[in-house]
């Protein structure tokens, strides 16, 4: 099978990082290949933990409840493509692209790179079962403002970032229901992509 570039989106709670080791462990048993992951999340993380005066810029933004500036996120994840091994091996964009700019970004990486055929998993989930999923995991940021500013940015900013992609040449995207049990989810993404 040929390398796969899967772009993952869906509402915070939709299980987007459950059903993504799925599918990694999966496509590893199938083929043999590694997968590479693209989290811009957790880079941002590191460089907050680091103490160094971009993690303090980046945590004064998140604690006013913002998003990250397009162009620090790009960067990210422009370095990470650039530093890593990426032959041979599926890679798996989660988190990224967040912004129609950022959509066009990349866009341009996908040429430079020569990544083929982009497929994009669209978990689907309801706001009300999103809320309901949030409350339950009780993290100390899923108060219901922390909730509302991200299901606000996630539909003024995310679903057009994704929709941007909608019947563009070498993209195609595939919409699952997230309301489901995790392994249907996952066996639903298997039928979509046809890698059974």
């Amino acid at each position: 099978m040929e390398p796969q570039t899967l772009l993952f989106f869906g509402i915070q709670g939709s299980g987007k990082g459950t059903q993504i080791e799925l599918l990694k462990e999966y496509l590893k048993a199938k083929d043999g290949k590694e997968s590479f992951y693209v989290y811009p999340g957790g880079e941002f993380r590191k460089l907050i933990e680091s103490g160094s005066n971009m993690g303090k810029l980046i945590n004064d933004s998140i604690t006013r409840g913002e998003l990250q500036p397009d162009f620090l996120t790009t960067s990210l994840v422009t370095n990470m493509l650039t530093v890593s091994s990426l032959l041979n091996k599926h890679l798996f964009f989660d988190g990224y692209p967040r912004s129609i700019a950022q959509s066009k970004s990349f866009e341009e990486m996908v040429t430079f790179f020569k990544f083929n055929h982009i497929k994009i998993i669209y978990i689907e989930l309801s706001k009300e079962e999103a809320i309901k999923r949030n409350k339950l995991r009780g993290r100390h940021d899923d108060s219901d403002e922390g909730l509302s500013k991200r299901f606000g940015w996630y539909f003024d900013n995310v679903l057009p970032a994704m929709n941007y992609f909608k019947n563009k040449e070498n993209y195609t995207l595939y919409t699952i229901n997230g309301e489901q049990p995790i392994e249907n989810v996952h066996q639903d993404i298997i039928k979509a992509l046809n890698i059974s």
